[in-house]
């Protein structure tokens, strides 16, 4: 008995040292990015790499500002961001709620035909969406990606899974007091699903904001791109302006952070929930 308490504290151990070293390796990419952020471009590459800068150039975050439009690129953004994904969540977690918890003909059918979606790669028809857009006369504004980005198969799916977890009796005793579908949905079902809608709004966040493909094909103003392709405009007219380049990054990446630190103890509580039931 001793010994295999033994072997199993040095298996918890062995397996505590190989994550902590996943997650320096995971890591070191972002601190070697803050770090050459505050270099000069010519100490950027320089071996052997020194970690912490012995005279920090913190002038790179407000030269960014002064070489691109960053203020619009952020702002158009976060702009984007911010609405894609309340948009998602609306419309994700009222399917979600009717695939779940409604009885109608085709139901199954369709929301399989919904989810297939999610294997048909977006190259696959982006340009009959942006013939589309231009068609509708979007082309060249927001109103493109956001209609596009409004609806998503993986969202719907995610709080389907989630609301299947709830028992079917909550939603009975509702609508025998006289609680409408809709009633049932903003009453019940969202105040239930926290830990859903952050996963959510993490991952729709994440991935409107650090979306290049889109905004490039539909965006070509300037006043009208985002921090990505901002980002990139910038390395095609500065190609050797490193420091600039990491300090731009680390400030593309802090609203991310923010988002996901303040919503990840949701996080793992949302993804584990949303599949208790298929």
């Amino acid at each position: 008995m001793a010994g295999s308490k033994k072997k199993f504290k040095f298996g918890k151990a062995v397996a505590y040292v190989v994550l902590l070293l996943v997650v320096l390796a995971m890591l070191m990419p972002y601190a070697w990015m803050l770090s050459s952020s505050l270099k000069l471009n010519k100490d950027v590459f320089a071996f052997p790499m020194q970690w912490i800068p012995e005279q920090p150039r913190w002038e790179n975050y407000i030269d960014i500002w002064t070489r691109i439009p960053l203020a619009t690129f952020i702002y158009n953004t976060a702009k984007l961001s911010v609405i894609v994904t309340l948009l998602q969540l609306l419309t994700s977690s009222f399917a979600a709620y009717a695939f779940s918890k409604l009885q109608f003909m085709g139901k199954h059918v369709l929301f399989l035909g919904y989810i297939a979606t999610i294997a048909i790669p977006w190259q696959a028809y982006m340009v009959p969406q942006f013939i589309m857009m231009r068609s509708m006369g979007l082309n060249n504004t927001h109103l493109a990606i956001i209609f596009l980005q409004a609806f998503s198969a993986f969202g719907v799916f995610l709080m389907r899974q989630f609301y299947q977890s709830i028992p079917d009796e909550l939603c009975e005793a509702a609508r025998i007091d006289g609680l409408s579908e809709y009633g049932i949905w903003a009453k019940i079902m969202l105040p239930l699903s926290k830990p859903a809608l952050s996963t959510l709004t993490i991952f729709t966040f994440v991935s409107t904001w650090n979306d290049f493909l889109g905004p490039m094909i539909y965006l070509t103003k300037t006043e009208l791109k985002t921090i990505q392709i901002g980002l990139r405009m910038f390395i095609s007219q500065y190609s050797a302006e490193y420091g600039l380049i990491m300090a731009a990054s680390v400030i593309s990446i802090i609203p991310v952070l923010i988002v996901f630190l303040g919503l990840q103890k949701y996080f793992v509580q949302g993804v584990a929930s949303s599949g208790i039931k298929g």
